[in-house]
């Protein structure tokens, strides 16, 4: 008996349980498929054993403690960025070796130690080590250097504006590590730089000059690799500006070095409410205990999180994945936020995908996972016109009285476009 059922006066209430138990197996057949493949999608709370002895190796090829591995200063410093160290960690072939020096006289790159230690697979075809280790197909010329335009959408030092009432502060170029995706290659460099405050202050100044803006996100590189005390300033400056009314932080400390989340700081952030910070979580193997720990750490700060993923091609691209993902993410209390196709950035052109992809794993998120796990899939539009979402088709066809919905279940249904007229 089909949901369709006639009236329910004219049914038994034996049939009624018949029938949603009839509907219960087929909401559980809909998701087998994920159920069977989820065991087969690993966490870094799955591998916690192989991250220990990486981080065992690494602690013992830098002669450091246990103590120094909790040090976000020690990370940063002793960060992995020629062949010699990688290979004394992990054993890389030859040819690996020349293509990581080839990358790396074009573009810098630079691992964390705590990311580091969460390789599996210690090669190409590790979602962990395709983010973070250089890939010669990073010497294909496609893409652009700057496709979001953001030097033609700055108004001031250190501001980008492409929406009405918000914009971004860029504070820095440095990172935990440089992900081998990232949109903003061409600001790196070689030498870490946070922007000179005389410049931070001229940025200031233009947020106090345009009282639209009401939200304000400070990123980079990363916000959270500046020091304590000038996070602290930057946001006390942001809280007298009294028609902003929201800050966020751009960071992925969170993902490539939890460490950076200590007491000190969340009792920084604690100071300067509402503070939203998203990051960047891509796959599932890339939340781990330490992972969590910052997460919860900066909940308990009343910080609100959320998750930026990256569509990426051999990383995340499958609706498996990708829902694991933001299962996982909820229970360390952080909101999938967004998914981002990969922007058309020089040098990153083997991690786009298709359309098609996000829109597949769009199809089999909402319905058949609760709205928590489904953020928004988005499209940065070239030259600075911002983030269009893109979304399956539900609606088939309309008029002034009705609309055909397509559901999650490709049931086709008939919806009144207003109020309901009876004949």
């Amino acid at each position: 008996m089909s949901l369709n059922a006639p009236q329910q006066k004219t049914i038994s209430q034996d049939e009624r349980t018949v029938i949603a138990l009839n509907r219960a197996a087929e909401l559980k057949e809909r998701i087998s498929d994920y159920l069977e493949e989820k065991e087969t999608i690993k966490t870094g709370f799955d591998l916690e054993n192989i991250i220990l002895e990486n981080k065992k190796r690494i602690l013992n090829i830098f002669n450091a403690t246990w103590k120094d591995w909790q040090n976000w200063r020690w990370q940063l410093s002793n960060r992995i960025h020629d062949v010699a160290t990688l290979s004394k960690i992990f054993c890389i072939n030859k040819e690996t070796s020349l293509n990581i020096k080839k990358v790396g006289l074009k573009y810098r790159w630079s691992i964390s130690p705590y990311y580091a230690s969460l390789f599996y697979e210690r090669n190409t075809t590790d979602p962990i080590w395709k983010q973070a280790v250089p890939s010669i197909d990073e010497l294909v010329e496609t893409g652009q250097s700057d496709p979001m335009a953001e030097e033609y959408t700055s108004p001031a030092p250190c501001i980008t504006r492409r929406y009405p009432d918000r914009l971004i502060i860029n504070i820095t170029n440095q990172c935990a590590m440089y992900c081998r995706h990232c949109q903003r290659r061409r600001n790196i460099g070689e030498v870490d730089r946070h922007k000179p405050n005389s410049a931070i202050r001229k940025a200031l100044q233009y947020i106090r000059e345009n009282r639209e803006i009401r939200d304000v996100l400070i990123t980079g590189g990363d916000a959270l690799l500046l020091s304590d005390s000038y996070l602290d300033w930057l946001l006390t400056e942001l809280d007298r500006i009294k028609h902003v009314e929201i800050k966020r932080i751009g960071t992925r400390t969170p993902v490539t070095m939890p460490q950076r989340i200590t007491r000190e700081l969340c009792s920084i952030l604690k100071k300067h409410p509402p503070l939203y910070i998203n990051t960047q979580f891509n796959h599932p193997r890339e939340i781990t205990r330490d992972a969590a720990l910052a997460c919860e750490m900066l909940v308990n700060a009343g910080v609100v999180l959320g998750n930026q993923a990256v569509l990426l091609k051999g990383i995340n691209n499958t609706p498996s994945i990708m829902k694991k993902l933001n299962h996982e993410l909820l229970k360390i209390r952080v909101r999938p936020y967004y998914i981002f196709h990969a922007k058309q950035v020089k040098g990153t052109g083997h991690f786009i995908t298709s359309v098609d992809d996000g829109i597949k794993i769009m199809e089999k998120l909402r319905g058949y996972t609760s709205g928590l796990a489904v953020p928004s899939y988005i499209i940065n539009t070239p030259n600075g016109y911002g983030k269009t979402p893109v979304l399956p088709q539900y609606i088939l066809d309309r008029d002034e009285e009705c609309i055909s919905l397509r559901t999650w279940e490709h049931r086709v249904i008939k919806y009144p476009n207003g109020p309901h007229r009876d004949a």
